[in-house]
């Protein structure tokens, strides 16, 4: 074990300040900074109250997170850290504080995907992925579809969102129902006591001619916030169980369906999903019926290894450190469009991983 790599990884690509620290495939810590609440007033993440907040609480929880691993910065093998996609404000400031420890430690730097950190942090709880995966990551900003062969060099998009994403329309409908923010976990709440049958919400891209694998919830949204509206306008109380239960069928309904498809279709028989959605209880109730029944081995991981946390991030930095990437270069910034197909962004300058921390490697400038 102590021959497996040692990587801190940095997350803040949206309203979570996460820094988690792995050894191998192992999780040593996980450290999270949620400014969740500071953006509840608002109904949605403010970037620019995010990036304030990461950088308030990047050392602490930093710090948080060494003395959990048990573990000296000195020791760190390397320093992963999200490069994209996100919010550009608030992946500067991880971005920014990833360089300046990696330099101070004369440690590699590794900027990596987001999306792609959400596939891999489910090695951290099921052992090695296998080669193939199909992933369905659905979050507040993604609702895709990716199929990966190595996880540090090949993750292919197989459909997407071509709107809302699935987390983002929860937010909305949550709204529209006075149920507060953030909308996924209180509409699951609420959801567990309606029918799911009560009303009949319609199903984006499901039709003979729609794209196998894109998801839309655009419609979804209006048709829910059309019937609520009607509801009341006619004076009538709104059933708000009925309709939680009936509009996370909905949801959920498509999500698995287009992903146990793609299964089908590209011969795979493992699917992971990830992604703060996939912590909704009945998403993984109906995806693990599905996949039983097409013979398909379901990967999700516990429902704190799902948000975005630095656990993952952590645990794609350690993978590139034990297949040997490419360490990313100083100039490494922030992109918050990154496509996943570019699963890490690796230095220009040199022809293997650690050249450009010779430099500063002889003295360590962080006590």
């Amino acid at each position: 074990m102590a021959d497996e790599p040692l990587v801190l990884g940095i997350e803040t690509s949206c309203d979570e300040t996460g820094v988690g620290i792995v050894r191998g495939r192992t999780l040593l810590a996980d450290a999270i900074a949620s400014s969740v609440d500071e953006h509840a007033r608002f109904g949605g993440v403010v970037p620019e109250v995010a990036s304030r907040a990461h950088l308030e609480a990047m050392v602490p929880t930093i710090e948080r997170a060494l003395k959990e691993a048990g573990v000296s910065a000195k020791d760190l093998d390397g320093i992963a850290v999200t490069a994209g996609p996100g919010l550009a404000g608030a992946l500067l400031v991880g971005v920014s504080a990833a360089k300046a420890y990696a330099y101070a430690l004369g440690k590699p730097l590794y900027g990596v995907n987001h999306l792609a950190s959400h596939i891999c942090v489910d090695q951290l709880e099921h052992g090695a992925l296998p080669e193939p995966t199909m992933a369905l990551l659905v979050s507040g900003g993604h609702s895709s579809l990716l199929l990966s062969s190595d996880i540090t060099s090949d993750v292919r998009p197989m459909g997407a969102t071509i709107d809302d994403a699935a987390g983002e329309a929860f937010d909305k409908i949550a709204r529209v129902l006075n149920l507060g923010f953030p909308g996924g976990p209180v509409i699951d709440r609420y959801a567990k006591e309606g029918d799911p049958r009560a009303i009949a919400f319609p199903r984006g891209l499901t039709g003979p001619r729609d794209p196998a694998y894109d998801f839309s919830f655009s419609g979804l949204k209006t048709a829910v916030a059309r019937w609520i509206e009607a509801k009341r306008a006619a004076g009538e109380d709104v059933p708000v169980r009925d309709v939680a239960a009936s509009f996370q069928e909905a949801v959920v309904d498509v999500l698995t369906r287009k992903a146990v498809r793609a299964c089908r279709d590209e011969g795979v028989d493992h699917l992971m999903i990830g992604g703060g959605v996939a912590a909704n209880s009945r998403l993984r109730v109906l995806a693990q019926e599905r996949c039983e029944a097409a013979g398909i081995r379901l990967r999700v991981p516990r429902p704190k290894l799902c948000t975005d946390n630095g656990a993952m991030v952590a645990a794609l930095g350690a993978e590139m450190v034990a297949r040997g990437r490419a360490a990313s270069d100083w100039d490494l910034s922030a992109d918050s469009s990154l496509p996943v197909t570019d699963t890490h962004v690796p230095g220009r300058s040199h022809d293997h991983g650690h050249d450009h921390v010779h430099e500063v490697s002889k003295g360590n400038l962080y006590s």
